[in-house]
């Protein structure tokens, strides 16, 4: 082991002593700034990646749309379900309508699921909390958990579905009763704009609520495990006809998902001035011992050590607290992580604001998905931070010259 390396661990962590008061405050500080950018990097990808998790458990990795409702929806099925990669397909109708029971009123999603084909692309049967995504028929629904408490429906109650056409069949003196329908299941996807506002029933229900006809607002498509979801896109994209279009799950989340990043990368250098003020009281510890150690320092010089190794040793010496520091950190973060749920929700219950906190977030537990890309990123910046803070105090150690140094009272 080189001298200067040795003396930089000497001098951090002296034999026969407690442990260096500097030393410790420097290594919790760039443990703190670590364990932060952890938690909140990782959080900040678990929302993507519920996100993901639910469109896809829900509705497939592509979905097939287009401008106008689709008439030719056999030929179309055809189409997709014989493009390599597509393991299966569903047609669905989605529009909004307004629900009722017991005069209250509210104006979910309607999504019309063909029975005979969702199961192979969508798990909805995962997310049913009451009832049975099997005795839904064209007369009964199944409602999202928090919709059913709005209404005050549940399984065994009806409900009445306002078409949006209402108002139109109005203006052509029409009457477009409302359909009357029983409810037999909750589902909780644990997104709460999703739990809040979507109905699921049956396609030839959504079709006659919307007026399609026989025709379709899209299609949801199950990919093959070894299939890329942008080349499967890509893919029916060149066999579908003009104004059907399909996407991936990505793009139909397109706005959410940027603004998700945006806030992700901007939270990310914000917090990153956390591991540079631990680098500027590793710069100032470093810049003690200058002064503390002069003596010693000209002692090196005079016992011939070269002004390049006595600035290493100072440099080593602040590697030595970052690597340190971004280990503990590390450790640290991954254990606040393990136990953020409860954390979270303590915290909620204490005050009282378990509601705001899932109107706020959206979700009823808080997501963690540590991507290795932030991680490396995070042991990248911290490490290099601390090592750079070395730089003042070796350089000035380096330009001591010996003679004043040995002088210096």
């Amino acid at each position: 082991m080189p001298w200067y390396l040795y003396l930089a661990l000497k001098q951090l962590f002296p034999s026969g002593r407690r442990f260096p008061f500097f030393t410790a405050i420097s290594v919790t500080g760039v443990a703190l700034g670590v364990a932060v950018l952890i938690v909140v990097t990782s959080v900040m990808s678990g929302f993507e990646w519920g996100i993901r998790q639910m469109m896809v458990d829900t509705e497939g990795e592509v979905q097939v749309q287009a401008r106008l409702p689709m008439d030719a929806t056999g030929e179309i099925l055809q189409r997709i379900r014989t493009t390599p990669g597509v393991a299966a397909a569903t047609p669905f109708v989605k529009g909004f309508v307004m629900a009722m029971a017991d005069n209250r009123p509210t104006f979910p999603t309607f999504r019309g699921i063909d029975l005979a084909s969702v199961e192979s692309v969508a798990n909805l049967k995962r997310y049913m909390r009451a009832g049975s995504l099997d005795d839904l028929d064209d007369d009964s629904v199944v409602l999202s958990s928090i919709l059913a408490r709005s209404l005050g429906a549940y399984p065994g109650d009806q409900i009445e579905i306002y078409s949006p056409l209402l108002i139109q069949k109005l203006k052509s003196d029409e009457v477009f009763l409302p359909r009357r329908m029983r409810v037999v299941g909750l589902f909780e996807v644990g997104h709460q704009q999703l739990d809040s506002s979507t109905i699921y029933g049956t396609l030839r229900t959504g079709q006659e609520i919307f007026g399609l006809g026989r025709a379709v607002h899209g299609v949801d498509v199950r990919i093959k495990p070894d299939a890329n979801e942008e080349a499967v896109a890509a893919q029916l994209n060149n066999v579908l006809p003009p104004g059907v279009r399909a996407m991936t799950w990505m793009e139909t989340w397109d706005d959410f998902l940027w603004a998700l990043h945006l806030e992700k990368r901007i939270n990310f250098f914000l917090l990153l001035i956390i591991v540079l003020v631990a680098a500027f009281s590793v710069m100032s510890s470093l810049l003690i011992a200058v002064v503390r150690k002069t003596r010693e320092i000209g002692l090196l010089s005079a016992l011939g050590a070269r002004t390049r190794d006595v600035a290493l040793c100072f440099c080593a010496q602040a590697f030595i607290v970052g690597l340190a520091g971004t280990v503990l950190g590390l450790v640290f973060g991954f254990a606040v992580l393990a136990v953020r749920n409860e954390i979270v929700h303590g915290i909620a219950r204490l005050l009282h604001r378990e509601e705001t906190l899932r109107e706020l977030y959206q979700f009823s537990d808080l997501p963690s998905h540590p991507l290795a890309s932030d991680i490396v990123l995070t042991i990248v910046f911290s490490i290099v931070f601390s090592t750079l803070a070395g730089l003042i105090p070796a350089w000035r150690a380096a330009r001591l010259k010996p003679v004043e140094a040995l002088r210096h009272e």
